[in-house]
């Protein structure tokens, strides 16, 4: 709008200037209307040739960002409930992080969080090669950045390209431009480096609410549990019987069905501790209110499958169970 008000400007003023010019002639009868139309004709073909060229900037500019109908499936990496976890809440040192992805197309194969002075880089390992450069933000942006800004890939070892990249939190969407090689244009995605995937012990003492940080003594109780995750069928008694001795608790799991053959919890794999009705499992209770992700792998169907769920325990429900 401020380059043809500009333009507006310009043409006005040599439209008064060759008016003006015109009438000071001696011999007014010498000036025709003709003179007026040729003044009028030239500036408006310059006015319009500058236009188109600077239209023609800003198509080519707009095509360098892929548009939504030349995406995959987009989907949604922040999950209800999650709560930003910065770099001082986090013990310094190397960890292994899981990256979630808003699209198939930019797959993180493996990833290494490092965690030093109150800040975060990661360095991602791609499962292809089709990104020349990432950068931290959208496509639109990386357009009009400087080149310098760009991060380029590295070759690993084994022939991998990674991309070291700049954390700002875990459990936070990340926008993330990434330039096709193939396509020649930025496609704009949006990552985020899951904060479930680190060891309790990489957090600082009161991130999270834990059997220590409630001060709960040695015994028996319950808590209200909820599950979220698979097809939404699935579901697990609540309030669940919790056993805590020396600052550590064990949860008991009962699902609602009894073709649970065996779950995950941070790597371990927990057998059912019944053999009739429904598969229940002994498990770590590594945190309250916050959710806890699990493998449960469920032999109802033709074939076994691991299905991947969120629990999550109420601290403000705890009850302990008198002996």
């Amino acid at each position: 709008m401020r380059k043809f008000f500009g333009k507006a400007v310009i043409f006005s003023s040599l439209f008064v200037f060759a008016l003006t010019g015109c009438s000071s002639k001696k011999n007014d009868e010498t000036t025709t209307s003709s003179d007026t139309e040729a003044v009028t004709e030239a500036v408006t073909e310059e006015v319009t040739e500058k236009t188109t060229e600077e239209k023609a900037s800003d198509s080519d500019a707009s095509g360098k960002v892929a548009d939504s109908s030349e995406m995959t499936t987009v989907d949604e990496v922040v999950e209800e409930g999650m709560v930003p976890i910065k770099a001082d809440m986090i013990n310094d040192g190397e960890y292994d992080v899981v990256v979630s992805s808003s699209s198939s197309m930019f797959k993180i194969e493996k990833c290494t969080l490092k965690v030093e002075n109150g800040s975060m880089t990661a360095v991602m390992t791609m499962g292809g090669k089709g990104y020349l450069y990432l950068y931290p933000g959208t496509g639109e942006e990386a357009v009009d950045a400087d080149e310098s800004e760009y991060i380029p890939y590295v070759e690993d070892e084994d022939g991998a390209h990674t991309f070291e990249f700049k954390v700002d939190a875990l459990d936070e969407g990340i926008p993330c431009a990434a330039y096709s090689k193939k396509k020649e244009k930025w496609y704009d995605r949006t990552i985020l480096f899951r904060a479930d995937s680190l060891p309790v012990d990489a957090y600082k003492e009161g991130v999270f609410t834990t059997v220590k940080s409630l001060g709960l003594e040695d015994g028996n109780y319950t808590a209200e549990v909820t599950l979220t995750g698979g097809s939404g069928k699935a579901g697990v008694d609540s309030p669940a019987n919790i056993s805590i001795s020396n600052n550590e608790a064990v949860v008991s799991i009962v699902w609602s069905s009894p073709n649970y053959d065996y779950m995950i919890v941070n790597d371990e794999k927990y057998l059912p501790v019944n053999t009739e009705g429904n598969s229940a499992f002994k498990i770590p209770l590594i945190m309250f209110d916050r959710n806890i992700t699990v493998i449960a792998d469920t032999v109802a169907m033709s074939e076994p499958h691991e299905i991947e769920y969120k629990l999550n325990f109420d601290s403000s429900t705890i009850k302990k169970i008198e002996e």
